[in-house]
């Protein structure tokens, strides 16, 4: 009898008997790919479509791959510039790595093709609060206001931005509108006002 022979054929093992019979090793399962390599595929082989290059850019930012993100939301930029809620995407997240001349720069683009959303100017009012410029601070979260004026957290900002030009009074005129839809975030604004308050005495 002859001795059993092995011979391997690229990922599968086939097995000669002595009376010829062969049986093959099932395959190994195909690794699939992951969400971001498809799309990373998708923009090699297409670098001008920008819903891939958009949908990549939430991937990396669920993943909090914010320099990634930054990268594919200025490749959407590029192929579609008029799109506003690309910019207010890019200006948002770079508030989160800190670059926030870039922000307002991103932001206040966004605010042409958008001029109805509140949020833009909220993320606008950080970035120029994080710049020292505060008079445009306020002036974004008026608008932010002025557009949705149960926007608590733009009113507690804004509170806040008035403490740092020490108008308690104006800060405290924002408490009051707060405590008639929001008093958790009412509470907050007036903690912070007693604590400058009690700063300036001590």
């Amino acid at each position: 009898m002859r001795n059993l022979i092995v011979i391997v054929l690229l990922s599968s093992v086939v097995f000669a008997s002595c009376s010829g019979e062969k049986k093959q090793a099932p395959a190994p399962a195909e690794t699939k790919k992951s969400d971001v390599e498809v799309l990373r595929e998708q923009v090699k082989n297409n670098p001008q479509d920008a819903e891939a290059w958009y949908h990549l850019a939430e991937l990396y930012e669920a993943a909090n791959m914010f320099q990634e993100e930054i990268e594919a939301l200025n490749r959407v930029i590029a192929i579609k510039p008029d799109m506003g809620y690309v910019y207010f995407r890019l200006g948002t997240t770079y508030n989160r790595v800190e670059r926030y001349e870039d922000a307002v720069t991103a932001l206040l683009k966004a605010t042409k093709y958008i001029q109805n959303q509140p949020m833009i100017y909220n993320n606008l009012a950080i970035s120029y609060g994080k710049i020292g410029k505060t008079n445009e601070e306020i002036g974004a979260l008026k608008k932010a206001i002025a557009l949705r004026p149960n926007y608590a957290i733009a009113r507690y900002n804004l509170g806040m931005a008035y403490l740092k030009q020490g108008k308690r009074k104006e800060a405290l005129n924002q408490y009051q509108a707060l405590l008639k839809f929001d008093e958790g975030v009412a509470a907050s604004l007036k903690y912070e006002i007693d604590a400058t308050a009690k700063g300036k005495k001590s």
